[in-house]
């Protein structure tokens, strides 16, 4: 292999394929590619230091702008961490609401997906479909929040908005409507032969590789790895209602697809039951947060992507000073090297998409010099200086 020519194909930073920018070579013989590099840090916003200036409740609103897609996970686990903090329990109105708007982010967050993979194939009759149910979902997120993204409905305690008696004989008719879409999309994927053909297959990730990069989410579940945050570790009111875990053994973009239109139709039946829960219910919705003690929390939730996880910490004042946020994205990004490795070239597009990759969510960088007591931010052209200059220390040695 080391005999043969390799072509180095770049994709990115900014490149039709990708939503954010984002740098991937890819070294191939032929048209087979045989490795491949990831370079990030093109979206590093310094969240986790603009939370440190902020207080306690202007954090909900910042996290919400990590990423448009998945702006009510980040404030789910962060709301979490907070009020593990704080030892608190939430009212359980609340924690029906939290659920039903979660789960409506899961669902239009996997529709998203649907609709680009399709796109990234050729197949825009599935990208107009998906796109064109979805629509559905953001409404009702209008009519709940106001918003149909960046909702703010979470706050440290509970939510911020009631769901009115009045609208949710209006939102189940909306679901049934979009479990009928759903349920026929579903079967129109799995009945493809053009889409099993082209899917099945390709990007495999095994049970091992999940277990060795430490993927999360829908990319587990696809290997055949029964996790989730939500079963696997309680929280709101997904242990008080019965739905079952989405999971399929063969770990190809085929089964990554099946796994998230399966889990849009376990959405639909947790929000059917949470509306129920709330319906005709007078309870208070939050519990009252004066003031955040010194000590430290840690809060995860199931994003569409896998498990979001915050950590926070507090110094008795009205800001964090520490807030540190893993993305699911973090994790499963890395398995690229896993699944791309030993593809065709016209196969990488689709492999890349099949983790659902959320770059905004995963660039951050921080060095800390445990000498001077000193937190640095570093871009990729430093980083690469950096690496230079202590090649050229080394070679003094010599």
């Amino acid at each position: 292999m080391n005999n043969k020519k390799k072509v180095v194909v770049p994709i990115g930073p900014y490149h039709p394929l990708l939503e954010e920018p984002e740098f991937f070579a890819l070294y191939c013989e032929g048209e087979k590619v045989v490795d491949l590099e990831w370079q990030a840090g093109y979206n590093h916003r310094a969240i986790e230091k603009l939370s440190e200036g902020k207080h306690w409740d202007q954090v909900t609103f910042l996290v919400e702008r990590i990423c448009g897609i998945c702006s009510t996970s980040h404030p789910f686990a962060y709301c979490n961490a907070v009020e593990d903090l704080l030892g608190i329990s939430i009212p359980e109105k609340a924690r029906y609401i939290r659920c039903i708007i979660a789960e409506m982010e899961r669902i239009h967050s996997h529709l998203l997906w649907t609709g680009l993979a399709g796109h990234f194939l050729g197949y825009n009759t599935l990208f107009m479909w998906a796109w064109k149910y979805r629509e559905s979902i953001l409404d009702m997120f209008e009519m709940i929040t106001g918003n149909r993204n960046h909702y703010a409905m979470f706050k440290i305690g509970g939510v911020r908005r009631d769901i009115e008696d009045e609208d949710i004989p209006v939102l189940r008719k909306v679901l049934q409507d979009i479990k009928g879409k759903v349920d026929m999309l579903t079967h129109a994927v799995l009945d493809d032969p053009v889409l099993a053909a082209r899917l099945k297959g390709v990007g495999v990730l095994t049970k091992e590789h999940i277990k060795n990069f430490g993927a999360v989410g829908p990319v587990a579940r696809a290997s055949g790895v029964d996790m989730d945050i939500r079963r696997d570790d309680p929280y709101a009111a997904y242990s008080m209602m019965d739905w079952k875990v989405s999971k399929t053994e063969n770990g190809d973009v085929f089964d990554k697809a099946v796994v998230r239109l399966l889990e849009c139709m376990e959405s639909i039946k947790i929000i059917e039951y949470s509306l129920k829960a709330i319906e005709g219910s007078k309870a208070e919705i939050a519990t009252e947060v004066r003031e955040i003690p010194p000590g430290e929390g840690i809060g995860h939730h199931e994003a569409p992507r896998g498990e979001c996880f915050h950590y926070v910490r507090s110094d008795g004042s009205n800001r964090p000073v520490r807030h540190k946020i893993k993305a699911p994205s973090y994790t499963n990004i890395p398995t690229f090297k896993a699944s791309c490795v030993g593809q065709m070239i016209a196969d990488v597009a689709i492999i890349l998409a099949g983790v659902d990759p959320c770059y905004c969510c995963t660039e951050r960088l921080a060095v800390y010099d445990a000498g001077n007591k000193k937190k640095q931010m570093y871009g990729f052209s430093e980083l690469v200086e950096m690496s230079r200059r202590k090649t050229q220390q080394i070679k003094q040695q010599f």
